[in-house]
């Protein structure tokens, strides 16, 4: 009997250690400090940087898929999910998407478009951790940042091609008198499309359109942005013009809203200004349905090259 009691007791210890582990949910923290619980993991940062390239699966979770980075804050999810006012807009949060559940190793997200999402939630190192979606197979790596260390200007110019896509239009609203006569005068409008394969533009030579959606477009060609060594804030920009050959020049942000472009050939300098802010959570209908193939659901591309998941699905 006494044998018996002494098994019991050592059962009843064993249950309470697992099922007080199984409240709490302990997370190593990799220096031997007390681990913490996901909400605390979730909170240790303000921002979490969504570092697309690190990407692993065949799938894509649509609110990952479009956001810089995702913050979790008392409940309530944000995301910066636009260039504009990157780094203001929310104090450095960026805007309100939707609510989350953190419990166990389970990250339950309401987005307010996208609807309900479930991750298992990993560990990798002190400031990164996986997102594991098992419904499509597919894990976002995120690295946590706090707002006064985190470099919003290396990530605005590194993503300019994103900033480009986030107007209906831009007007050309300067140009210098220094400058030889080209064919890029005749431009005044030019648009930037997002989706598809992220590098279509579009050009008209209409004069004084209010409204972007009544824009002609006389054009439809490809672009690129590209880097200039040892400068993060001067890129490249290139229109292909089929008819007249490239078209190419050095941009330069000067606001939120203003870029300048420098045509090297011809020396001329233009100014183009947005027109139409395209805040970006998800296009949707009267009913809330997301519209599919709109030029306004932007979403980051990944740079490297898709790979399977190793993660084993362990909801299945």
């Amino acid at each position: 009997m006494k044998t018996m009691k002494l098994l019991f007791g050592f059962a009843l210890s064993a249950l309470l250690l697992t099922s007080c582990y199984r409240e709490e949910v302990y997370i190593n923290d990799f220096n031997n400090q007390p681990g913490i619980t996901l909400n605390q993991l979730l909170n240790s940062y303000e921002l979490w940087y969504v570092d697309i390239n690190q990407t692993l699966g065949p799938g894509e979770t649509p609110f990952l898929q479009i956001a810089f980075t995702v913050s979790f804050r008392n409940g309530v999810l944000y995301a910066n999910n636009n260039l504009v006012g990157f780094g203001s807009q929310g104090n450095g949060f960026g805007i309100d998407v939707g609510v989350y559940d953190a419990y166990d190793m389970i990250l339950d997200v309401y987005h307010d478009i996208d609807g309900y999402e479930t991750f298992d939630v990993y560990q990798i190192d002190n400031n990164t951790i996986e997102l594991y979606n098992p419904f499509n197979d597919t894990s976002y790596f995120l690295n946590g940042y706090q707002r006064t260390t985190f470099d919003y200007d290396y990530v605005f110019y590194d993503n300019i091609h994103y900033f480009l896509q986030e107007y209906e239009a831009w007007e050309k609203t300067y140009t210098s008198e220094m400058g030889v006569l080209n064919e890029f005068d005749n431009e005044n409008y030019l648009q930037f499309l997002a989706g598809g394969n992220d590098s279509e533009f579009r050009s008209s030579q209409d004069v004084n359109i209010a409204d972007p959606d009544n824009i002609y477009w006389d054009y439809t060609g490809v672009y690129g942005v590209g880097d200039i060594s040892n400068n993060m804030y001067l890129k490249t920009l290139t229109l292909d013009y089929d008819f007249f050959d490239n078209e190419y020049f050095e941009l330069s942000v000067i606001n939120d809203q203003r870029v300048e472009l420098y045509h090297p050939s011809s020396e001329t300098i233009y100014q183009f200004t947005g027109r139409g802010y395209i805040q970006f959570l998800r296009e949707t209908d009267s009913n809330g349905k997301r519209i599919e193939g709109s030029k306004q659901l932007k979403k980051r591309k990944q740079k490297t090259a898709k790979k399977d998941n190793p993660r084993v699905n362990t909801r299945s």
